[in-house]
């Protein structure tokens, strides 16, 4: 099953308090591929300057990542600078440089079109629906949005949720969104206008699966070590996304285990600057986050309160 990822290819420039890096990779398309790619194929599109050291990109494609649809063009690549505080919960953007990115028109090559599992990442939800125009007949389409567009673009927006199988925000974006401030009625609301699933993305407090089946909340990884939260929740949805396309399985179950990769993945992503954790990762080290996972949440009941009624 082929999977799809339109978005920004960055370089990032990150300060934070455990250290910094400059003209890093990143975007949402890059760290989308980087985690999705060690569950499933990934094929990108999206568009660098004449400046992008596009060696760096060639890690993506030793590892079966499709990057003919990555459009160079004359000019600066998209570049974002950020500082993080203490805690790693806030960030101040210092400097935001769209480049070329600021002309970024969407052309699906015809050999992604058929693609069965669509990430639309965060960018312009007009651009967003031109890519729906222009692929066939995929079996989910998710994609991430943000406060900019919720704000800037709320009509073009609602008609994008009613094209697409499962949204991706983080609390504050579904508050913004909704106009409620409960997480929980801000889903149902965005449920009520179009998609099935919506992925609500609390940060160091986890994430939350809602639909009409039910309510699934995966914890964070508890890590030690976080340095760059850059590009986690783009992680997330590469490991969303990739563990469906590889197991091309949509039941609820499923969508289950997929919000456990996603964790898996976005909780690597942190623990070092850019895409460059995802160098060292095995499938045996995924494999045991996983096992990881299951254990912080499994317990058994006492059988004093197994069906106890009234």
């Amino acid at each position: 099953m082929s999977l799809l990822v339109v978005g920004s290819i960055a370089l990032d420039s990150v300060d934070t308090p455990f250290g910094s890096t400059a003209d890093a990779l990143g975007g949402s398309a890059v760290f989308f591929a980087f985690a999705g790619c060690l569950l499933h194929p990934v094929q990108v599109v999206g568009i660098i300057g004449d400046d992008y050291p596009v060696e760096q990109l060639e890690r993506l494609e030793q590892r079966g990542v499709d990057l003919s649809g990555v459009v160079r063009a004359q000019g600066e690549s998209f570049r974002w600078k950020g500082k993080y505080s203490y805690d790693l919960q806030n960030r101040e953007t210092l400097e935001t440089r769209l480049g070329v990115f600021a002309d970024f028109q969407p052309r699906i090559p015809a050999e992604f079109r058929d693609a069965q599992f669509v990430f639309l990442g965060n960018i312009d939800p007009e651009l967003q629906l031109g890519v729906l125009d222009q692929v066939s007949d995929p079996k989910l389409v998710a994609c991430d949005t943000m406060n900019y567009w919720i704000q800037g673009k709320r009509d073009v927006l609602l008609e994008l949720l009613r094209r697409v199988d499962v949204l991706m925000v983080n609390d504050a974006e579904a508050r913004q969104l909704s106009g409620d401030w409960n997480v929980y009625r801000a889903a149902s609301w965005i449920l009520r206008h179009g998609p099935r699933y919506v992925v609500i993305k609390q940060g160091e407090y986890g994430a939350v699966l809602v639909g009409a089946d039910g309510i699934f909340y995966v914890p964070a990884y508890p890590l030690e070590e976080v340095f760059d939260p850059t590009g986690a929740g783009d992680a997330f949805a590469g490991g969303f996304m990739g563990h469906l396309a590889r197991t091309d399985d949509l039941s609820h179950d499923n969508l289950r285990r997929a919000m456990v990769f996603g964790s898996a993945m976005g909780s690597f992503a942190v623990e070092q600057f850019s895409v460059r954790r995802f160098d060292e990762i095995s499938s045996a080290e995924i494999a045991d986050r996983i096992e990881h996972f299951a254990e912080l949440v499994r317990f058994d009941i006492a059988p004093e309160w197994e069906h106890v009624d009234g």
